[in-house]
């Protein structure tokens, strides 16, 4: 329940529609035996600033068959204390992810590569993953609107949790482009409710402050706040008063208009936050880093 909680403060998981599922909480991951979908909640695009002439309309312009070599890396860091015990590390291990990704009429798929992790009993664990599959069903604005996942049947459910995690962290970490024509130094916000046991609304700000044909320089902060007072723990095991909620982070990508995923770019968000039990008045303090980055 410890680390269920780190997840769900977290905010990316939605195994269930909202809520990062790993061992921990008791419950099975994704994807066993068959591809699942899960819908990704609608993001809101609205125009800051247009930015310099010439504007434009930014769509992607892929064809249907485009294939691109990517490699997405994610991290996630967590320290946690209750009261005044000692702070404990419930960390999960860093994965490593190369896929090749392929353009389809309304989204990508993805195969995934040899995955790896510093985490030796992981990395053994994910040998069976290799040639697992995913997806992201998209927008005409570049949004992801569904996350596929099909892992090999012989994942185990360790590596395939882990799997599922990585990719939330890369969904939520994704861009969205404006609804109207922008140019250098064009401003616009992304606003996108990420639910779980802590409803949050997530805001991400973007600013183009490249381009160069159908390469994209976007820088982003990301902002998250809760839409509650209260915390739902898993399995119906009561609620928790968020005392304080602090989730931002900044980071630049690279995009292609012509290509299906990012080509480059790394995202940071951290924060902390506190959570108070009324009943037995104890206090549970989170510490969390995330990081997100492509390369091709």
């Amino acid at each position: 329940m410890v680390l269920a909680l780190g997840l769900s403060a977290f905010g990316v998981g939605c195994s269930d529609g909202t809520e990062a599922r790993n061992e921990s909480d008791g419950t099975e991951p994704l994807g066993i035996g068959k591809e699942v979908t899960v819908p990704i909640s609608v993001a809101v695009t609205t125009v800051v600033s247009p930015g310099s002439e010439p504007r434009a309309l930014l769509r992607p312009s892929y064809q249907a068959g485009t294939a691109q070599q990517v490699t997405l890396r994610t991290d996630y860091r967590i320290a946690q204390q209750i009261n005044d015990q000692p702070s404990r590390d419930f960390s999960t291990p860093a994965l490593t992810i190369p896929m090749t990704a392929r353009a389809g009429s309304d989204g990508v798929d993805l195969t995934l590569g040899t995955i790896t992790s510093p985490d030796p009993s992981l990395a053994k664990a994910l040998t069976a993953a290799d040639g697992s599959h995913a997806g992201f069903d998209m927008s005409e604005l570049g949004a992801i609107t569904a996350l596929r996942l099909e892992p090999s049947p012989d994942t185990s459910n360790a590596a395939r949790a882990a799997l599922e995690q990585a990719f939330y962290q890369a969904v939520y970490r994704s861009i969205a482009f404006p609804d109207q024509p922008v140019g250098e130094g064009a401003v616009w916000t992304v606003r996108q409710e990420v639910t779980g046991g802590v409803a949050l609304e997530q805001v991400t700000t973007a600013t183009l402050t490249k381009r160069e044909g159908d390469r994209l320089t976007i820088e982003l902060e990301v902002t998250q706040q809760p839409q509650t007072s209260v915390w739902m723990m898993p399995n119906n095991a009561g609620t928790l008063d968020i005392q304080d909620y602090v989730m931002q982070g900044t980071g630049t990508i690279t995009v292609d208009l012509g290509l299906p995923l990012p080509v480059s770019g790394c995202i940071t968000v951290g924060g902390h936050q506190a959570y108070r039990d009324a009943r037995s008045a104890s206090m549970l303090q989170q510490t969390i880093n995330t990081q997100v980055s492509w390369t091709e």
